[in-house]
């Protein structure tokens, strides 16, 4: 069943260059940006905060549903997958607008029970000049409900960086992106209400990091397209992929957490 909302938002940020700057340090550069200095790709997930007060928080931490999402009646809310089209590229300090619309929530039963996957499309512009496209794609589930069972990654890259995202490094991209939701800040909340084994790295962070890799082996980037398969857990170690375009995240235990492609 597919339900549509013509539900659309608008947001303005000035793109502070401290915050990018922050960002970088963040990811282990001491990159410095001022303001006209083109933004690394994603890095717009930093801006555009949706700064709720606490009577408006959900009990994991993020903005209440039923405003511009939907309340679907299901409380555990996952990044499932994303697509971006880089028009131009985003500059630090220059004012930018935000539009969002939310293009469909189609819902679902699978084996883990209820789920309903709610699409948004944003689309920023700078200068009256569209820069990026982005289409989202959040998945809603029940209490209770399990993740995927995990399939094996590829062992067949040309390029493997190994990483590790310590609690510091989430706490500052949770910090960075005004990202409340608790499985990345809250162990207890992450093993007993929401089943993780730890505490669960940003999808954004590993779409971040794959799109870091893959800016390196092709330059500017024109299309990224990505989707989250199976959590990663804050201390574990992973493999950032890559292969013709191909790019995607090995879990320790050679588990598929994340697959995208780049071009």
């Amino acid at each position: 069943m597919t339900d549509q909302k013509p539900q659309i938002e608008n947001r303005q940020d000035p793109f502070d260059p401290a915050r990018a700057t922050a960002l970088a340090a963040t990811l282990g550069t001491s990159r410095t940006f001022a303001t006209g200095d083109p933004l690394p790709p994603f890095a717009h997930h930093i801006y555009f905060w949706d700064a709720q007060p606490p009577e408006m928080l959900g009990p994991d931490g993020h903005p209440a549903t039923g405003s511009f999402i939907p309340d679907l009646g299901l409380p555990r809310r996952m990044w499932a997958a994303g697509r971006l089209v880089f028009h131009r590229p985003l500059l630090a300090g220059i004012r930018a607008e935000r539009k969002s619309i939310i293009e469909n929530v189609t819902r679902k039963s699978g084996r883990s029970g209820p789920l309903a996957f709610v699409q948004i499309r944003h689309d920023i512009r700078q200068r009256n000049a569209l820069a990026l496209t982005e289409t989202q794609e959040l998945v809603y589930r029940a209490d209770g409900t399990t993740p995927a069972a995990p399939v094996p990654a590829p062992t067949d890259e040309t390029v493997a960086v190994n990483h590790s995202c310590d609690t510091t490094q989430l706490f500052r991209y949770s910090a960075l992106t005004f990202n409340g939701h608790r499985i990345h800040y809250d162990a207890d909340y992450a093993r007993n209400v929401e089943g993780y084994a730890g505490l669960v790295v940003h999808g954004p962070l590993l779409a971040h990091l794959l799109m870091g890799l893959a800016s390196r082996q092709l330059g500017n980037l024109a299309t990224f397209a990505y989707r989250a398969t199976n959590p990663v857990i804050a201390g574990e170690t992973f493999a950032l992929c890559w292969r013709d375009g191909d790019v995607w995240v090995r879990g320790a235990d050679g588990r598929l957490c994340m697959q995208a492609q780049a071009t």
